[in-house]
């Protein structure tokens, strides 16, 4: 039995209608992405057809689903909203603040004991609030999620970026900081901006060493990291019909890393397989009475360019496996380029460490495919020469793979079995060595390698490839080691080649748990108290942002200028800083110490101009706030890729930053900057971000006349009492407006509350 399965029967109950409404209004055969959007609109029925890329939408999410480390801000947001009970199906996991070190065991321990505050918290909250608890150790968000949320047709936001896995079950599944989420949770509407859709087009059937892994491996090449902005991928054809819903869970999932705001394939039978065999056939029986509405119509898919904003075609049956990085996803080398690539770039081909897990490859399949490779080893008597960390990605995976003995064969070439959880993917890795910052290579199964992201070592060289391709790599330790033609020497002396991947798309004798780790909330939380000490280092309550005065911003200061990659990761940093997202205080001190300073090239190095030293951002922005100096951001293009983490506008926001002024934005970033009551801006002209200068001060000459489509005036005073005058655009609408007058969204929420 499913959960909420009286929501999911009211869901699809609804479908036949509001799609021949959209039908009507468009006017045309409709995607797939299309039909979810048209059948969640916040008024009903559709009665306008929407602008993609132009159109602010209101939509009504089915559900929201929340990770410990976002979930403590979101929570406490809405802890001021004035509801006493969620208005929609939502949950909470614990899977971020894990640090993985010694193995599973272990490692749950300690992190009981030095997260238990905010465990405790963010179990309350749930309890008190309607919120289903999902305990640590139960699993990564996205593979729960997967496992027991998702349903083919549904729409549903998460505090993560990577919730866009669910579209593995053909939902439209979307990122947000945890402001998003409380418009939601308090029974609000949802706005986004209608996207513009991207098709991919899947033909032949993967064969050897290609996973599906390598399908969004590739798809980053093409598209870069900020070629999905503000569009849906949508992928469609027979190849996509062959692929596992886990399968289409992991290209899905990386599609955040291309900054999609979604990915999403029709329901097919892979789907139904997967519903039934995680004991929900009730949600498949369901999803079949109404088939035709839970994939694109024909006509679009047999044309596609008529009806994609893009197209993208690729043949899985040439596909060759892909080794992405180093430092970020896109880029993308076959491996047989690989070995000629590492030694043309000076990357070393040494491999210290294979690791396999994360929300994108966790899967039965994933660790079935994987152990093939190290039953191998075993047999042909082979030796891991990299250390080698497998993340199952659920208990109820964890347990059926521990059953099936897929976890003695890689505790059999001493891999070290990590919790139930994020990990090292995250930057919750206590790496030995690490803190020497040593030039050194890993591979793993994860979505993102940015610099510093999982070791904290700047000089540690990440590569993203496939759990299989990172089992046969992590025992060749070589970066260079092409399976499909090379040999390794084994024990004996004698070469031996690696054979083809083998595994199962579900277990054989079905999934297996004794306890999943779900807690399900209070019936009436009205009694439940929720308690954060005054004196906390890791909670702390929210103060409202101050409103807006209604006067031009003038005299500011630029905090800084940054240069080049500037991602969520840059701007508040995860790893050890994890401890602090429910204390905006005290993770502020994190704020932007990784962005490099475009005048020095330094990092969390820029120019106090009240005394005219440098420091630390964070400590010269509270001196900045201290003497009543308002100041800016500057960024250059895809400012705040990454992560959906809102401390990342929620820091300089705190700390007294007024506008962030950029070449381009992220999408998830952009909203959660509007969101908290700050201006985002873009340059009109890219080529005025050369004419900041460090020594600048700020005025804007306009902002009293804020409204949509107009853009803002900004007046640069440099240091030589020279001036140049830059025009900033932006995207928000009256109600945006409306948040950045009232100091934030949730003051709103709170003002309509009372």
């Amino acid at each position: 039995m499913a959960f909420d399965i009286e929501m999911i029967k009211a869901v699809y109950a609804k479908y036949p209608e509001r799609i021949a409404a959209a039908r009507k209004v468009v006017g045309k055969p409709l995607t797939l992405a299309e039909k979810i959007l048209y059948a969640h609109l916040w008024e009903g029925d559709a009665t306008q057809s929407f602008e993609r890329g132009k159109s602010y939408v209101d939509f009504a999410p089915d559900r929201v689903a929340m990770q410990d480390a976002t979930a403590q801000m979101a929570l406490l947001q809405f802890m001021q909203a004035g509801k006493d009970k969620v208005a929609v199906p939502s949950t909470a996991h614990c899977d971020h603040l894990i640090l993985a070190q010694n193995g599973a065991q272990a490692d749950l321990k300690s992190s009981l004991t030095a997260s238990g505050e905010v465990f405790n918290f963010l179990e309350s909250v749930s309890n008190k609030y309607g919120i289903g608890f999902w305990k640590p150790g139960a699993g990564i968000i996205h593979q729960v999620v997967l496992e027991n949320y998702a349903f083919p047709g549904g729409m549903m936001i998460g505090t993560d970026s990577h919730t866009v896995n669910a579209g593995g079950l053909g939902m439209v599944a979307i990122g947000v900081g945890g402001a998003d989420a409380v418009d939601v949770m308090a029974g609000m509407a949802w706005e986004l901006k209608f996207p513009k859709l991207i098709g991919v087009k899947l033909t032949g059937k993967m064969n050897g060493w290609t996973s599906a892994k390598d399908v969004i491996l590739k798809v980053a090449g093409i598209l870069t990291v900020k070629g999905g902005t503000g569009c849906i991928v949508e992928y469609f054809g027979e190849g996509a019909k062959s692929l596992s819903a886990t399968g289409k869970g992991t290209i899905c999932n990386m599609g955040a890393e291309i900054g999609a705001t979604t990915s999403t394939f029709g329901y097919d039978d892979s789907m139904e397989r997967y519903l039934k065999a995680t004991d929900r056939a009730d949600v498949a029986e369901l999803a079949n009475a109404v088939k035709e509405h839970l994939t694109g119509d024909e006509e679009v898919y047999n044309n596609p360019e008529k009806y994609f904003d893009q197209v993208i075609e690729i043949d899985l049956s040439t596909l060759e496996p892909h080794i992405n990085g180093p430092f970020t996803p896109d880029r993308a080398t076959p491996v047989s380029q690989i070995r000629a690539e590492a030694e043309k770039n000076g990357w070393p081909t040494k491999v210290e460490w294979g690791l396999i897990g994360s929300c994108t490859n966790s899967s039965y399949e994933d660790l079935s495919r994987a152990s093939s490779i190290a039953q191998q080893a075993v047999d042909k008597k082979l030796k891991t020469k990299a250390e080698f960390g497998i993340n199952p990605g659920s208990e109820q995976v964890r347990f059926t793979a521990d059953r099936d003995g897929l976890l003695k064969i890689f505790t059999d070439l001493d891999a070290t079995i990590f919790t139930n959880a994020c990990g090292p993917c995250i930057g919750q890795w206590a790496r030995a060595g690490a803190d020497k910052k040593e030039k050194n290579t890993i591979v793993h199964s994860f979505n993102r390698n940015f610099s510093k992201r999982a070791d904290g070592n700047p000089n540690t060289h990440a590569f993203v490839t496939s759990p299989e391709m990172v089992a046969a790599i992590a025992i060749s330790g070589d970066l260079g080691f092409n399976p499909l033609t090379d040999t390794l020497v084994n024990a004996d002396g004698v070469e031996v080649k690696l054979d083809p991947p083998k595994g199962d798309e579900l277990p054989e004798k079905g999934f297996a748990v004794e306890d999943n780790g779900y807690q399900a909330p209070a019936e009436d939380g009205s009694g439940v108290e929720v308690v954060v000490k005054p004196d906390s280092n890791r909670l702390q309550l929210l103060e409202p942002f101050a409103p807006w005065d209604g006067k031009n911003i003038t005299g500011a200061k630029l905090l800084i200028k940054a240069f080049g990659k500037c991602t969520t990761d840059h701007i508040s940093m995860a790893g050890p800083w994890l401890r602090f997202r429910g204390h905006l205080d005290n993770i502020s001190d994190n704020c932007l110490i990784g962005a490099v300073n475009a005048f020095n090239e330094a990092t969390n190095s820029v120019k106090n101009q009240l005394t005219g030293e440098y420091g630390p951002v964070p400590a010269t922005q509270r001196a900045y706030k201290a003497a009543g100096v308002p100041t800016i951001v500057v960024g250059d293009h895809n400012y705040g890729e990454g992560s959906s983490r809102e401390h990342a506008a929620m820091e300089p926001r705190h700390l007294g930053v007024k506008a962030v002024l950029v070449k381009s934005f992220a999408r998830i970033h952009e909203t959660n900057l509007k969101k908290q009551g700050m201006l985002a801006l873009t340059f009109a002209n890219e080529a005025d971000y050369d004419k900041v200068q460090e020594d600048d001060t700020i005025n804007f000459l306009d902002l009293d006349q804020f409204a949509p489509e107009k853009p803002l005036t900004l007046e640069f005073v440099h240091a030589d009492g020279s001036k140049d005058i830059i025009v900033a655009n932006h995207s928000y609408n009256d109600a945006q407006i409306d948040w950045f007058k009232a100091g934030s969204a949730l003051n709103l929420i709170k003002a309509k509350a009372k």
